[in-house]
């Protein structure tokens, strides 16, 4: 008994101090937006959902901007007025949903961002793709692109009805002209999840094709356990535990803080389109064909696993012109012996080139290289060198990095146009820990094989 009551008390010990080395949580995490988009929400079209965007805004401006504490001001503190890190800093509101207009557009294409971000993730795609003659709509999914607080609650359901508002607009506006769907992270389940109700939906209307950039088509294994952290901290009254991460707000597009719920929300909408596939794969001949999919990803990729986009979505995919794009580590880093080793084994088995499947394999690495430069190997054969190189010091991309221009002003180069607020792409800080206001800011934000993403997207979407 003695024992027991012991091994209690110094649980709730640590416990205590753990809750206690937490960040407090501030007015972003704690205060609830009423004009979120849900499940309630009386939006029948994209302009109803403009509208209610509009009051959310306004929302946002009364119950936090205009209400932060003092001590939550800082110079690069999104939610301080007139920050580095203040969205308004930017010419457009690329925290809200947009379209881009044409006349005569030759296709649509619909863009939705992953999960803690905003539609400002594909806004180079939505500009290259209008000035060719695209039609573009850029949803924002619902909890995002306000406070980190709305991702406590969304579902990834509202997100999937956010998807049919767009296509419906698209589908209003070109009539039979072709539409495609781009997704980031997040934005590729989505696409998946209403292409598969599509082709068993006479109303919905099946996309020409699907381009991903770092699919979210699995989740760390964890995942399922996760969300009673989250649980636990509403039942017991502990707001803190209903949150992954508690970080600092500097990113003017993108949340720092990343609730439990949110990657609960992932993995259920992963498991959902595996439910669809299983579906879809088992009726057999009796189906329409998957749209094309084009997908661009890291082969490492800390916020989703992209062993899974392999098995749980090329290798299920059935005969179509389906390519997959994997880009390599540089293998200067690995010739130093600078790459843990489990990190080797898992490259190794995503550079073999899987056999008997239905779709192209494109790895783009400086394997073998000669001369720094890097080359296309298409099905285990080089196909194409390409001009590029790794840059120095840079040893990967990252989930972040795939849709990202090196010339974009807020996450591209030392060589990209000037901001007009904070600068996050090219940041190298050495010091000790404990000092700056940011973090984790050496993750890479900028992609240097952009250039040859955007032409093999527009070669795919018929545009080049």
């Amino acid at each position: 008994m003695l024992a027991l009551l012991g091994s209690i008390l110094i649980g709730l010990t640590i416990f205590i101090l753990y809750m206690r080395s937490l960040p407090s949580l501030a007015t972003w995490h704690t205060t609830i937006l009423e004009n979120e988009f849900t499940e309630y929400s009386n939006v029948k079209d994209f302009d109803d959902y403009l509208a209610l965007e509009k009051r959310l805004y306004a929302e946002l401006d009364h119950e936090v901007n205009d209400n932060i504490l003092p001590s939550e001001k800082n110079r690069i503190h999104r939610y301080t007025k007139n920050s580095l890190s203040d969205p308004r800093r930017w010419e457009h509101a690329w925290n809200q949903s947009f379209e881009l207009t044409v006349e005569n557009p030759k296709m649509g294409v619909l863009l939705l961002h992953g999960m803690s971000d905003s539609p400002y993730s594909l806004h180079t795609q939505a500009e290259y793709l209008h000035q060719r003659g695209v039609w573009v709509v850029s949803m924002r999914l619902p909890g995002h692109g306000t406070i980190p607080s709305g991702l406590r609650d969304v579902k990834w359901e509202e997100m999937a009805a956010i998807v049919k508002i767009g296509m419906k607009r698209l589908n209003d506006k070109l009539g039979n002209k072709p539409i495609h769907i781009m997704g980031y992270s997040t934005g590729a389940p989505l696409a998946l999840n209403y292409t598969l109700l599509a082709l068993d939906d006479p109303t919905l209307t099946v996309p020409q094709s699907l381009i991903f950039y770092s699919p979210a088509v699995g989740v760390s294994r964890a995942a399922p356990l996760a969300i009673w952290q989250s649980r636990m901290g509403y039942f017991f009254g502990l707001p803190k535990l209903e949150w992954n991460s508690i970080q600092p707000e500097y990113d003017p597009f993108k949340y720092g803080s990343f609730a439990v719920n949110a990657g609960d929300q992932v993995y259920r909408l992963c498991n959902q389109v595996q439910k669809q596939l299983d579906a879809y794969l088992s009726d057999g001949q009796d189906k329409p064909p998957l749209p094309p999919i084009l997908s661009f990803a890291s082969m490492v990729d800390a916020t989703v696993n992209v062993n899974d986009t392999v098995n749980k979505l090329y290798k299920r995919l059935p005969q179509g012109e389906h390519s997959l794009v994997l880009f390599d580590i540089n293998h200067d880093f690995i010739a130093e012996n600078l790459v843990k080793r489990q990190i080797l084994a898992s490259l190794d088995t995503l550079r073999k080139t899987p056999q008997n499947v239905d779709y192209t394999f494109d790895l783009i690495t400086d394997l073998n290289s000669t001369d720094g430069s890097v080359s296309v190997i298409r099905n285990g054969e080089m196909i194409q060198n390409l001009p590029y190189q790794w840059p120095k010091g840079l040893y990967s991309l990252s989930h972040l990095a795939i849709p990202v221009t090196p010339d974009d002003p807020l996450y591209g180069d030392e060589n990209a146009p000037k901001s007009p607020g904070i600068k996050l792409g090219r940041l190298a800080l050495y010091g000790e820990n404990g000092v700056l206001e940011t973090s984790s800011l050496l993750r890479q934000r900028w992609n240097p094989f952009h250039t040859y993403i955007k032409q093999r997207v527009l070669e795919f979407m018929a545009l080049e």
